[in-house]
């Protein structure tokens, strides 16, 4: 407890030592009234490469993580995507023009390389390494840093894509400034990544109408033995100025819902190991009421894959009708108290939907399994 003490306090020393510049308040409305522990830094001056880079310092605190002391995987994503908005937003106002603010569409596929814990400094750095005509690819890399020793590891890398909404009316999407490429080579990838992106996007809505019931009495290690939902009214600290909720507070509590999930699933700790691509449909808006719900949908030896769908409902509105806003798969493993990966129970998939669902993840699995094979053979 005195070492946690006193790493709490030397961060928050060299934080105020950190802080390179005062936070604008295009930054700070990005997420007003919230208890923000951090440094934001640019890179370079006001230019058309200055908005690329950024930097966001926190330390780790208890209501960051589990009660095993592992950082939840959602606190992390909610930081990725805070880096990614402020430079997207930053870039996206560095012309004269109408003023907007960035606003996710969708996060590719996250790997959780290491966990972190409670006192450790998490640095997020983002990246700003493609644009089209209406969106931004940010590339951000998280490293945890034990203040105590100086230990650095990396934690985290993940792909966002922002699209820059007008401040006069929110449904109207600008065009974004383009950025300089110091090689051709590098905008030819990155509109191969942006097609591949919008194909894969375009795929996914067909699932927008599956909704998940609740069974009575379901049998262990069922799909509707864990299948889990949150119910959350969206307030203003959930909200940007303009009314709508950022991405990072609807994947803190996706993140949340699988990790139920995944606990009611194998009964131990449990830690978030991968995100597949979060893909965002459509804007929530202050005041309406999400249910976000999570359903196993496959598991290997030492893995659970879960569906996560956000569904959202403007109760104060009644022209607009329960809508899909977002939805997600999410890898989890399960841990021994020492920290070593444990078998998970075998998911028992009863109906045909469950069956099909069972084999898709199974193909999604083995497909990154082969990914990951490919690219140690050629690492080594």
């Amino acid at each position: 407890m005195r070492l946690l003490t006193r790493a709490l306090c030397l961060c928050a020393l060299g934080r105020q030592a950190a802080f390179r510049r005062p936070v604008t308040a295009q930054e700070w409305c990005l997420r007003p009234g919230q208890r923000c522990w951090a440094s934001i830094q640019a890179v370079g001056t006001r230019s058309a490469l200055s908005s690329k880079f950024g930097v966001i310092t926190r330390i780790m605190r208890p209501d960051d993580a589990n009660v095993a002391g592992n950082v939840h995987g959602g606190t992390v994503l909610k930081m990725i995507e805070e880096a990614g908005a402020i430079i997207s937003t930053r870039h996206c106002n560095s012309q004269n023009g109408e003023r907007c603010v960035a606003a996710l569409a969708r996060v590719e596929r996250t790997d959780f390389l290491s966990p972190m814990c409670i006192g450790e400094v998490a640095h997020v750095s983002a990246e700003i390494t493609y644009t089209s005509k209406h969106s931004v690819e940010v590339q951000v890399h998280v490293m945890s840093e034990n203040i105590l020793t100086g230990t650095k590891k990396l934690t985290n890398k993940a792909t966002l894509w922002y699209v820059p909404l007008s401040l006069k009316n929110v449904d109207k999407v600008l065009e974004v400034p383009p950025v300089v490429y110091s090689r051709q080579e590098q905008e030819e990838e990155g509109r191969k990544r942006y097609e591949a992106q919008k194909l894969e996007r375009m795929e996914t809505k067909w699932r927008n109408g599956d909704i998940i019931q609740p069974v009575l009495n379901p049998e262990p290690n069922t799909v509707s033995y864990s299948q889990s939902s949150l119910i959350h009214l969206v307030g203003p600290s959930d909200c940007t100025l303009h009314g709508f909720v950022h991405g990072g507070v609807t994947m803190k509590l996706m993140d949340e819902v699988a990790g139920i999930v995944a606990a009611r699933h194998c009964k131990t700790n449990i830690v978030t190991a991968s995100v597949d691509a979060i893909n965002f449909h459509d804007k929530i808006r202050k005041g309406c009421v999400i249910t976000i719900s999570g359903r196993m949908t496959f598991t290997s030896n030492k893995s659970m894959e879960i569906e996560v769908l956000v569904d959202a409902d403007p109760v104060v509105n009644n022209f607009v009708k329960r809508y899909r806003a977002a939805s997600a798969f999410f890898t989890y493993v399960s841990l021994s108290p020492e920290g070593k990966s444990l078998p998970v129970p075998q998911l028992v998939p009863e109906t045909e939907d469950e069956k099909k669902r069972f084999e898709e993840g199974k193909g999604r699995y083995l497909q990154m399994k082969a990914k990951r094979q490919g690219q140690a053979e050629t690492q080594a």
